[in-house]
């Protein structure tokens, strides 16, 4: 199908995309374009004013800043995948990556669209969860940082305002971290994703496609934290989540699923 009818900006900046999306209430960001431009062709999505910000790339960079990692929104997932600095103090954010649909996905897809975009299924929104991110956003009234726990809402939607761009990924230096994925094809979204990561002395787990958002696996970190093992603690890998029935499995083999790469994810760590 072709897209309606839209108004196309080329963004020069982060303020000039802030401007241009202030020129009408149903305007959006285009980035990689790997969830929007499908969406466009369907008609699901249909902004009257499409902001291409894919040309910054100031907003492209992977930098270190003390005990943590500042990631440009912009920076694409096979540079992620690629990096030095992640693969050698934050490797699950890297390794993940490498995990992100295809290699055409992953050359033009970029961490922030992704985020941005809160696909219950997406597999970096869930490492940022449990790695407990920071996100930066700058909007008409200046920049604010959104923790990734407060991050996510809903399905597709986000913590960010209509007229607010995500602009930088925050993580901490983690030596120990994982993320497990069960999922059709190579290719395809997760089924479940799991994200664990040691921060200090504490195992932080966070699920992909288990709910309307990512999760954190409340009822696993607390079995670990009182001291269970990992089969133990994986058993309670489905406490509080909403898993949904679809094409690719139903809620019952989910919750299944989802204890057993917890206990994988774990038993890896």
């Amino acid at each position: 199908m072709i897209p309606a009818q839209l108004e196309y900006h080329r963004a020069t900046s982060v303020d000039d995309a802030i401007e241009a999306l202030g020129r009408d209430d149903d305007a959006t960001l285009l980035a990689g374009g790997h969830s929007l431009i499908p969406a466009l062709k369907l008609r699901i999505a249909r902004p009257s004013v499409l902001v291409d910000v894919g040309r910054l790339d100031d907003l492209r960079y992977v930098r270190e800043d003390g005990d943590r990692i500042t990631i440009g929104a912009l920076t694409r997932h096979a540079q992620l995948a690629a990096d030095p600095v992640l693969e050698r103090d934050c490797a699950v954010v890297a390794r993940t990556a490498a995990l992100v649909g295809d290699p055409q996905v992953r050359h033009r897809g970029t961490i922030g669209g992704s985020v941005a975009h809160g696909d219950p299924a997406s597999d970096l929104p869930a490492v940022l969860l449990a790695l407990d991110a920071e996100l930066v956003a700058r909007g008409p009234d200046g920049e604010r940082t959104i923790a990734a726990t407060s991050f996510f809402t809903g399905p597709f939607e986000t913590a960010l305002a209509p007229r607010e761009v995500l602009t930088e990924i925050r993580v901490p230096k983690v030596e120990r971290g994982v993320y497990r994925k069960h999922s059709r094809r190579a290719q395809d979204w997760a089924t479940v994703g799991v994200a664990a990561v040691v921060v200090g002395d504490v195992t932080r787990v966070a699920l992909a496609s288990m709910g309307p958002t990512p999760l954190r696996a409340d009822g696993v970190e607390a079995a670990l934290a009182g001291g269970d093992g990992a089969a133990e603690a994986a058993a309670r890998s489905d406490e509080g989540t909403e898993p949904p029935s679809d094409v690719t499995g139903s809620a019952a083999y989910r919750a299944h699923l989802a204890q057993v790469y917890v206990r994988r994810a774990l038993e890896q760590l």
